[in-house]
């Protein structure tokens, strides 16, 4: 198999993630964390939606990594973003991760909000 490495320009992509972190850009992130085209910052959670609903004019679809197993999302939260014209997709935060750089790497207006494993 050949590999090509791929371009993200002018976004980060997540380097790695373990128990209760993320990597973002060499960078070690402890906790819940928001990824938008804006850059990276802590998240308080699903009672949390400013930041996602504000920035949804800059992305389609915002990725909810529920922590280590995909759980359901409360309606609010969900709601909030839909209401805003975002598309959400629920998985574990792994799965998350991988498909967040997958879509960036596809040029795709995407977003995470990541609880933690």
């Amino acid at each position: 198999m050949e590999l090509h490495e791929v371009p993200f320009e002018g976004v980060t992509p997540i380097d790695g993630y373990g128990p209760g972190f993320f990597r973002v850009a060499g960078r070690r992130h402890e906790g819940a964390m928001v990824l938008l085209p804006g850059g990276r910052s802590s998240w308080g959670g699903y009672g949390d939606t400013a930041r996602l609903v504000a920035a949804a004019g800059d992305v389609d679809v915002v990725l909810v990594g529920t922590g280590p197993e995909m759980t359901a999302l409360p309606r609010g939260f969900r709601g909030a973003l839909e209401d805003a014209g975002i598309g959400v997709e629920v998985m574990a935060s792994g799965q998350a991760c991988r498909t967040y750089n997958v879509l960036l790497g596809e040029g795709r207006r995407v977003g995470a909000a990541l609880l933690p494993a």
